[in-house]
């Protein structure tokens, strides 16, 4: 038997075959395009994503030679915030979803600042006002769609984040609902109650019968109902793409923090039972439920971290494929004391700057292109920790390791100086698919394919240790050359 794991990101439709051991056995990924039709907009077909996402489910099945009586349960994780609506009657979408990155509601989340809400939404959801969420993408849509905001208020409508809209086309409208974890991003649910809030959607002018049931994370919710599936499979666990890996590292109790190195970076912090509000503009948020029992997380994201790499490669051709950065940054022994603030598209938490623009502070005639290898993977470095400096501090847990994944997380070099910057291990699973695993073990256990979580945890395997290897005066005056350079990038833009 086997758990099936389907993973809907921003750019590609994956699904992961597990088995008891948590291994995966098989891979099938598609990709889909975005569509940009105006500047800060941007839009994914909810027919693509659904096609995509089908497509490599069956591709996995036949690539292990299984059929769907051999798959105990299915769990789902997706990108989040991305918002859509859809008729209940035909199950047909209306229009395009709006993605997490769009920023067209910007001038809505700027009236709702100039009204005096923001504290009211952060009290609730943990949340910033910020276009980035989806009770304000959803408000544009119920705007904007030719008489899309009657037939909401008719009832006829659906709003659905990514794993509400699979569940349903899985189900053929039998079951409209989300997850706690995915209800948490859309600055309408309070985190404290688990449930939609009636003062919040007053507030966006969004009816309450537009919105799926809120469940657990871990929980039967239905079984598949479409072609292709020679027997119908339990739909049995959802959550966000980062609590996902947050589980999938069996960050499972207090203080426990991973990050997960992509274009950007997303970094949680396991809270307990306490939802932690913030002094440094970090995000609260549910890290998952589990029979009626809340778990919470503090989030921080940075904006550019593997993205630089992809700067030296098309922006400035210094490396022809990313893979090389290592080898190129290990030429030199150091950064030659230049720093790369990679603030290309504004600075993250905690700085929380949209004027900021990238800087390269400290060059000299000595400078080659590996000293600026080497301080493009350091600038990754030092954002991740400024980020757990204050999480730390807000949470008022100490920071004892950082399990890390994604795609940069492969780089040693990397590793090593985070590790550094810390004064804190740095661990690398053995199973990088950890945003898939994590749905995989939440949908697991709620089928008894995993017996409790306790055994969850002892599957979980070290790749590499990366131990602290520079002295705490070193780390501080790497860090105070950091600050000075971070301070000049700011406010660049007016």
């Amino acid at each position: 038997m086997y758990i099936l794991a389907l993973d809907q990101g921003t750019t590609s439709s994956r699904a992961i075959l597990f088995d008891r051991e948590g291994n995966p056995r098989a891979v099938a990924q598609r990709e889909f395009p975005q569509h940009y039709p105006r500047s800060g907009w941007v839009e994914h077909n909810p027919q693509e994503i659904w096609e995509s996402q089908l497509a490599v489910a069956l591709e996995v099945l036949h690539k292990e030679n299984i059929s769907s009586h051999q798959v105990a349960a299915i769990g789902i994780t997706n990108q989040r915030e991305t918002a859509l609506l859809w008729d209940r009657s035909t199950g047909e979408p209306l229009g395009n979803a709006i993605v997490w990155q769009d920023r067209r509601t910007a001038p809505l989340c700027e009236q709702l600042k100039a009204e005096g809400l923001e504290p009211l939404f952060a009290a609730k959801t943990g949340l910033l006002l910020d276009p980035y969420f989806s009770g304000t993408k959803i408000r544009w849509l119920l705007d904007e769609l030719p008489g899309a905001r009657e037939q909401a208020e008719a009832g006829h409508l659906a709003f659905g984040t990514v794993d509400s809209w699979l569940v349903w086309q899985l189900t053929r409208g039998r079951c409209h609902i989300t997850d706690l974890t995915n209800a948490s991003r859309t600055l309408l649910c309070d985190i404290r109650t688990g449930d939609w809030d009636d003062e919040l959607l007053q507030f966006l002018d969004i009816p309450r019968p537009l919105l799926p049931e809120i469940r657990s994370s871990s929980e039967i919710y239905a079984e598949t109902a479409v072609d292709g599936f020679a027997t119908p499979i339990p739909i049995a666990g959802i959550a966000g793409d980062q609590q996902a890996a947050l589980f999938g590292q069996q960050c499972t109790s207090s203080g426990m923090t991973k990050n997960t190195y992509g274009t950007g970076c997303f970094i949680l912090m396991h809270t307990g039972d306490r939802a932690v509000p913030s002094s440094n503009r970090l995000l609260t948020t549910t890290a998952w439920r589990i029979d009626e029992h809340t778990e919470y997380a503090l989030e921080g994201s940075i904006f550019v971290a593997g993205a630089v790499v992809q700067w030296l490669r098309d922006g400035l051709g210094l490396i022809s494929s990313a893979a090389e950065i290592e080898a190129l940054a290990a030429s030199v022994p150091d950064s030659g004391g230049i720093y790369l603030v990679p603030a290309f598209t504004g600075l993250g938490a905690p700085h929380w700057d949209p004027q900021a623009r990238g800087l390269l502070a400290g060059i000299h005639r000595g400078t080659t292109a590996g000293h600026l290898a080497r301080a493009a993977l350091e600038g990754i470095a030092f954002q991740v920790a400024d980020v757990l400096e204050v999480m730390a501090g807000d949470a008022d847990l100490p920071l004892a390791e950082l399990r890390v994944d994604g795609g940069a997380a492969a780089n040693d070099l990397l590793m090593q100086f985070q590790a550094d910057l810390l004064g804190v291990p740095v661990v690398r699973p053995r199973v990088s698919e950890t945003t898939a695993l994590g749905a995989a073990y939440l949908a697991g256990l709620a089928v008894d394919f995993w017996e409790d979580r306790r055994g969850l945890a002892s599957q979980w395997q070290t790749d590499r240790r990366f131990e602290p290897s520079i002295k705490k005066e070193r780390v501080e005056e790497l860090r105070a050359g950091w600050r000075r350079a971070l301070e000049r990038s700011k406010g660049w833009e007016f």
